[in-house]
């Protein structure tokens, strides 16, 4: 298997499978004499971490992070991070019924075309175990962005229900399961979540990412535009089947006057009046906040019985067992924080390196 790095300068590098013994990432390209502490990876890592809530997996992993190497006395060396997570929960045996069996809507059969081998034990490394990594590796990126910047997620929709943007609050997000802005549509999210979980079944989602304080420039004309690698590292987050920036698919039916952000000038500086474009210009950011929304489809595994085939062209029916999320959606807020971070954390070196 390869491609499994991403950036260009700023470049990490996972490796693990779901039911293995660990999982870890080697990030290169940090500059040195940035501090970092096991405890600001960890702070990030308990956003993610499973069996918090009744709405996420049941699996307990403390996901307790070690640096490895490429810190000494709490700075970046500027030789390569290399971080690693114990797996301590794992229960294979879950998986024993539906070894030779391919899930509807998962990656098992792919992975078999493709490989003529597969991990069935929680999927293996197609496992959203995976992006554990990525939150540490984003940790790391945030430092590099410094503290001016600041990158935050939310889920702005759950199945067909999603949130008043009137009542967005940024200090709601933390205060409840589902890393809802909107205090009284995460309340009757929980409902019906409760219904989607007690009958076995799952539900897909949307999470919005805005980023803030970042500066205008970053992004590279044509082939290194910063809206496609935030698409590109956005889709490679498990279960995302599509991502829009700023006013994304809804542009297609605005007028020209109604998708222009008009500009005027603030005590010397160009200033926009609106941002449908999502804080981005020809793939080069203008300053405004980066937004970007993706879309998140419901997990696979789910206990009702779903037409399928065994390993040798056999048909036959699946239902999978184990601890899943019913809503993927939800701790798929805190990787979209952690990709848009090192994806930007990437542009930022790039632009030096060019820029100065």
């Amino acid at each position: 298997m390869s491609d499994n790095s991403f950036g260009r300068l700023f470049r990490f590098t996972t490796w693990g499978e779901s039911h293995g013994p660990a999982i870890g990432c080697v990030i290169d390209g940090c500059p040195p004499g940035i501090a970092i502490e096991e405890s600001d990876i960890q702070k990030e890592l308990e956003r993610r971490r499973p069996g918090q809530s009744r709405f996420t997996t049941q699996r307990k992993e403390p996901d307790q992070v070690r640096i490895m190497s490429g810190v000494f006395e709490g700075r970046t060396t500027g030789t390569p991070i290399s971080l690693m997570i114990e797996n301590v929960d794992q229960r294979s045996k879950d998986y024993g019924d539906i070894k030779d069996k391919f899930r509807p809507g998962h990656a098992d059969i792919a992975y078999w075309t493709k490989y003529g081998i597969r991990d069935y034990r929680g999927g293996g490394r197609s496992s959203a175990r995976e992006t554990a990594m990525r939150v540490a590796a984003g940790a790391i990126a945030r430092k590099v962005l410094g503290d001016s910047v600041s990158i935050r997620a939310a889920l702005v929709k759950v199945g067909p229900h999603g949130i008043d943007r009137a009542n967005w609050d940024w200090d709601a997000v933390n205060d409840n399961p589902l890393f809802c802005p909107d205090r009284q549509a995460a309340q009757k999210w929980e409902g019906y979540l409760d219904g989607v979980r007690k009958s076995g079944s799952s539900i897909g989602a949307v999470v919005e990412v805005v980023a803030s304080g970042v500066m205008p420039g970053l992004g590279e004309p044509i082939y290194g535009k910063l809206d496609s690698d935030l698409a590109a590292a956005m889709m490679t987050i498990n279960a995302v089947k599509g991502v829009e920036i700023g006013a994304g698919f809804e542009a297609a039916e605005l007028s020209g006057e109604e998708n222009a952000d008009e500009i005027r000038m603030v005590d010397g500086k160009p200033a926009f009046l609106s941002n449908k474009a999502g804080g981005l210009l020809g793939g080069i950011s203008t300053g405004q906040d980066i937004v970007l929304r993706f879309a998140v489809k419901p997990t696979s595994s789910i206990l009702a019985p779903r037409k399928t085939i065994a390993l040798h062209g056999t048909e036959t029916e699946i239902i999978t067992k184990g601890r899943h999320d019913p809503c993927v959606g939800i701790r798929a807020v805190p990787v979209g924080e952690a990709m848009m971070a090192l994806v930007l954390a990437d542009h930022l070196l790039r632009h030096r390196g060019q820029c100065g």
